[in-house]
């Protein structure tokens, strides 16, 4: 519903992600004039292009995996080509209903205005909102900045003058691309690479660094390049992209110097998958005294309020664990110190997370790497796939399990599951950790047969060197 005449308001929301959004919802059912300030869309990223549209692609492609693998499970079907029109279109259906869901939530709430346009600071209390309507300066003594982030563009001599994709636009294409050349080897490129490749398409991904995925432990990020090998993907690691031409077919030449060597790689379509970069350069964060690091993320402490009274921030803008969750977290966490008990923190949360390849990358807490490194007498649990009842039933055998236990306490200090409903198993696994119960919970629980949850009888059974 729209507010009452005037630009000064209790509060401003500026950007209506998965933080901002209910923080806006949440601040006008306390009766306070609050302005949601977007650029483009409600629902933020997730809704509108991560989570919801690439899951329902993500969906699409196992789906055509699946009829390829019809005859191993005793069943006649013929593999048909993948219509990336009616993919394409489930996707836009979906992401619709959600945002507009969304969008009639915010109209109909009392208290609460819809204000489209960018937004900038001209004070520490004021900001300049820039949209199709034209401009207008608005007030309020509360400002939460929630503005997400955008695909990274890396600096690649050509990029400018070829026609590459991001994780956004790639889901627009209506046809499946003949060769995918991904610069990224990060979770970005790993889902991408994948779901294109099961579409049909022939896909190489170039990775900067040593190995993929290099957050994980030396043993998960291997098992990962060999499901994806196994899937028929080219992976490039130590390949630096030096520059990037239009070939004469319409497609890409890339040069790449390869752990040293040069060589060229030419593909039909160019995926960008290096990275993400905060969205606060249209912001004027310094005409209200708001820090930023090195990258541009707005700098926080534990409560996430910035360096100026009044001025909060949320969501990925402000650097680290770059997940939706976590920015709905981050909106109990205000919510918590605006009309709680003050007691609100960022300080020690777990951070899950899922990676959705196939099988599924699921993770929570600290990688064996990460214990040690922080000093703890880890112990350590793990097993393959091939272990699991569950997985030999249903023949989804690729991949493992593993956690890392504190041998002082018996709690658990992280888990990776590599493996069929990988995020769904770290998910109960998260429950204990967050209960702080001793892994023995896991190992001497009664779970139903056969399911994946009884295999956490089997993996906390079992530790490497004893």
């Amino acid at each position: 519903m729209a507010a009452e005449n005037g630009n000064s308001y209790d509060a401003i929301v500026v950007g209506a992600g998965q933080g901002g959004f209910p923080l806006a919802m949440k601040l006008a059912g306390q009766g306070k004039r609050t302005a949601l300030v977007e650029a483009r869309h409600v629902g933020g990223t997730c809704v509108n292009y991560g989570c919801t549209p690439t899951k329902t692609m993500v969906a699409s492609a196992r789906a055509a995996y699946m009829v390829g693998r019809a005859a191993e499970y005793g069943v006649g079907a013929t593999p048909g080509a993948v219509d990336m029109e009616v993919v394409r279109r489930r996707k836009r259906q979906i992401v619709s209903d959600f945002r507009g869901g969304s969008e009639r939530a915010v109209e109909n709430t009392e208290n609460l205005e819809l204000v489209r346009g960018t937004a900038s600071f001209t004070g520490p209390k004021t900001l300049n909102v820039s949209g199709e309507s034209g401009e207008r300066e608005i007030s309020a003594e509360q400002i939460f900045i929630n503005t997400g982030t955008r695909p990274n563009v890396p600096p690649i001599s050509g990029i400018e003058g070829v026609p590459y994709l991001n994780n956004e636009s790639i889901m627009e294409l209506d046809r499946v691309p003949e060769h995918l050349v991904v610069i990224g080897g990060g979770y970005i490129g790993v889902e991408f690479g994948q779901m294109f490749r099961r579409f049909g398409s022939r896909v190489t991904i170039l990775q900067r660094g040593p190995r993929m995925l290099p957050r994980e432990d030396e043993d998960v990020a291997s098992e990962v390049l060999s499901i994806l090998t196994d899937d028929g993907i080219q992976v490039v690691t130590g390949a630096q992209t030096k520059s990037v031409t239009t070939s004469g077919s319409g497609g890409v030449e890339l040069s790449v110097e390869v752990n040293g060597e040069a060589r060229t790689i030419s593909g039909s379509h160019l995926l960008l998958a290096a990275g993400r970069a905060p969205n606060t350069d249209m912001l004027n964060l310094a005409a209200a005294g708001v820090e930023t690091d090195k990258r541009g993320s707005i700098q926080v402490n534990d409560r996430l309020e910035t360096g100026v009274e009044g001025i909060w921030a949320m969501g990925d803008v402000k650097g680290g664990p770059a997940f939706t969750h976590i920015s709905y977290d981050d909106f109990r966490v205000i919510d918590r110190n605006l009309s709680g008990d003050g007691m609100g923190t960022i300080a020690g949360r777990l951070v899950p997370y899922t990676v959705f390849m196939d099988p599924q990358l699921g993770r929570v807490g600290m990688s064996e790497r990460e214990a040690r490194d922080a000093g703890y007498n880890v112990r350590v649990a793990k097993i393959p796939m091939t272990w699991v009842a569950r997985a030999l039933e249903t023949d989804e055998t690729r991949g493992l399990m593993k956690a890392i236990v504190d041998a002082d306490s018996d709690l658990i200090l992280g888990f990776t599951m590599l493996g069929m409903q990988g995020g769904e198993i770290a998910g109960a696994v998260q429950v204990v950790m967050t209960a702080n119960l001793p892994y023995t919970i896991l190992r001497d629980g009664a779970f139903a047969h056969p399911t994946l949850m009884e295999s956490l009888n089997n993996l906390f059974a079992t530790f490497e060197g004893e």
